[in-house]
């Protein structure tokens, strides 16, 4: 049956949701060796690296619940207002000087102020005249027009993680709305702006939300898919949860790669958790990366992670 849904997968043919529920209780081992076929045929030996900076931090008025940036829950992140194009500067060049292909300006709460949305509009125009790195954005619900105004000044893909299923959604967060974060997707890819979205392992959610989230990004035609893994922070309503097994993150970035064989499904944050790294992930089917540190918890280097990709045998994409 595995062979038969890879055979079907590189014929084009798209897999159902009773083949990749089938896949849940596969041998690990088979899976991530049919994952990786499948990766090798889609994706080659290609990698993908980005890196984030917490360009705004904390007061954010939204209570997801994993998040230690929201006003609801008592955390000690830093906060933070919008960091000055310098600061923002410095770091893109660094990331760049190390062969990092993406950066992105990630800042806190729903959306930002017309007069922060100015400022991101001024930063990011200053970077695409100064820097040789391809430029993301993730600021939050954002309208058709502001997304045409981030693609004039050299934005090329726009990231908003669906994070979990509709069904489990509420459970994570009730202060904005699933088809809200869609909606902010489809304006987005209608400004002509790349797409970047994925969710967070390890939330409570089963494995039907996991598959429900991969085929709603499957038909948002998604194909960049950060993969996180909670690590649950002090202070927010998921403190408790314990971080999922090794395995099991194996186990879900092998069935993301059957229902998207040809995206970058890059792991996120949560990957320090790991003992390996990642390394096993990236023998699942997985081909990207955030590297570096990450909004509020620490990532791993650079340098780490392109000895690993070395040691793997892939190669860093060149954007």
């Amino acid at each position: 049956m595995l062979e038969k849904i890879v055979r079907q997968i590189i014929a084009g043919q798209d897999i159902s949701r009773k083949e990749a529920e089938f896949l849940i209780d596969v041998d690990l081992q088979q899976l991530k060796q049919a994952a990786n076929q499948i990766r090798e045929y889609f994706c080659g030996n290609d990698f993908d690296l980005c890196s984030i900076i917490n360009g705004k931090s904390g007061r954010c008025s939204e209570d997801c619940k994993y998040c230690g940036q929201s006003i609801h829950y008592q955390t000690k992140i830093k906060v933070y207002d919008l960091l000055e194009k310098e600061i923002i500067e410095d770091i893109a060049v660094y990331n760049a000087n190390q062969g990092v292909g993406r950066f992105s300006i990630v800042t806190s709460g729903r959306y930002l102020s017309d007069e922060e949305f100015s400022k991101i509009i001024e930063i990011y125009q200053y970077l695409n005249n100064r820097v040789k790195i391809s430029l993301c954005a993730s600021l939050g619900l954002l309208n058709l027009e502001q997304f045409n105004e981030l693609k004039a000044v050299g934005v090329k893909r726009y990231h908003n993680n669906l994070e979990t299923s509709r069904n489990y959604f509420t459970k994570i967060c009730t202060t904005h709305s699933y088809d809200q974060k869609i909606k902010t997707i489809k304006a987005a890819k209608q400004a002509g702006l790349e797409i970047c979205s994925g969710g967070i392992m390890g939330m409570g959610e089963s494995w039907n939300d996991r598959l429900d989230l991969a085929f709603e990004l499957k038909s948002l035609k998604v194909n960049s898919i950060p993969i996180n893994i909670l690590n649950p922070i002090l202070g927010t309503p998921l403190q408790d949860h314990k971080p999922l097994a090794k395995e099991e993150i194996e186990r879900i970035i092998a069935v993301f790669r059957f229902i998207h064989p040809s995206a970058v499904i890059r792991m996120a944050g949560g990957r320090g958790l790991l003992n390996d790294k990642g390394m096993g992930v990236y023998k699942s089917g997985g081909n990207g990366a955030i590297t570096g540190d990450m909004l509020t918890t620490q990532g791993i280097t650079i340098a780490e992670d392109k000895k690993m990709i070395k040691m793997l045998g892939f190669k860093v994409n060149k954007i």
